[in-house]
């Protein structure tokens, strides 16, 4: 199943790839975004946890520098049977937490600074066992891959807004077709690429919950940490790219109204009530 949707979504976000090529310079623009795809695939299934790690900074620490951490992610590890991942902290006040790596073998844990200092070693190792679950259920690969792509998609669309700005069109019907045309583009390739993120990202977040609690034999836990992480987000939202929100416990952004419609997080509440159950 999970094969499937890389698969599924290295050609949802390639497809899409060409299309932004195609708009940008023709076929032989098209030619060279496919090539590029090609590059970015293989990258991105190599080194995108590399690259979310290096976005954000994210300092990997010894046991001595975060004993408490360290702790909590081997007693998970032992629990979901998958070897220890890497350990980072990421240097920012806002509560998060995410996972990332191609496979449990090659996999990093990465929490910031701000959820070090608010949850509790319960709510800890609840957050800590979510994110264990994405790693043993391989959703790192798929949200990487995601991040990658989609963030080189949305610098694709951004080139594509200042061409349409700066592109010199003239004013006959051919070169008002032609801006029309890129705006259009530059507007849409974003939103899909979003789309394609939250359709992944909303079941599998359900499922890491799931699998998360069971590994602790506790879901209050992990029920306390998501309420803590959800009201904080709301009022403080985290510095972070949309093409990487999906890869965070909650999601970073605040998205209230009509916005959380595009959230690539399911709702906290609806979380928290399905682990509530699973306590009962």
């Amino acid at each position: 199943m999970n094969s499937f949707k890389v698969v599924f979504l290295l050609g949802l976000l390639t497809g899409l790839f060409l299309i932004v090529g195609g708009v940008l310079g023709g076929q032989s623009g098209m030619i060279i975004a496919f090539a590029f795809a090609v590059i970015m695939n293989f990258g991105a299934y190599w080194f995108s946890d590399k690259i979310v790690l290096g976005i954000y900074r994210a300092k990997e620490v010894s046991r001595d520098e975060a004993p408490g951490l360290h702790r909590a992610v081997e007693k998970v590890a032992v629990a979901a049977q998958v070897p220890k991942p890497k350990v980072y902290i990421l240097p920012m006040p806002v509560p998060n937490a995410f996972a990332t790596g191609r496979d449990p073998a090659h996999a990093a844990v990465a929490v910031t600074k701000g959820l070090m200092e608010m949850l509790t070693p319960e709510e800890l190792e609840g957050v800590i066992a979510h994110e264990m679950a994405h790693v043993k259920n391989r959703d790192t690969l798929i949200q990487c891959l995601a991040a990658t792509i989609a963030g080189a998609i949305m610098m694709l669309a951004s080139m594509a807004r200042w061409a349409a700005i700066f592109g010199g069109y003239g004013r006959d019907e051919r070169d008002r077709s032609g801006m029309f045309t890129f705006i259009i583009m530059a507007v849409l390739a974003p939103i899909a690429a979003m789309l394609i993120q939250m359709a992944i990202s909303r079941s599998r977040e359900y499922l890491a919950d799931a699998s998360g609690a069971k590994y602790l034999h506790n879901p209050s836990g992990l029920a306390n940490a998501l309420r803590k992480l959800d009201h904080v987000a709301r009022r403080y939202p985290l510095e972070t790219s949309p093409a990487t929100s999906h890869l965070f416990i909650v999601n970073p952004l605040s998205a209230r109204g009509i916005a959380s419609l595009f959230s690539t997080h399911p709702p906290a509440e609806e979380r928290i009530k399905r682990l509530e159950k699973m306590i009962a």
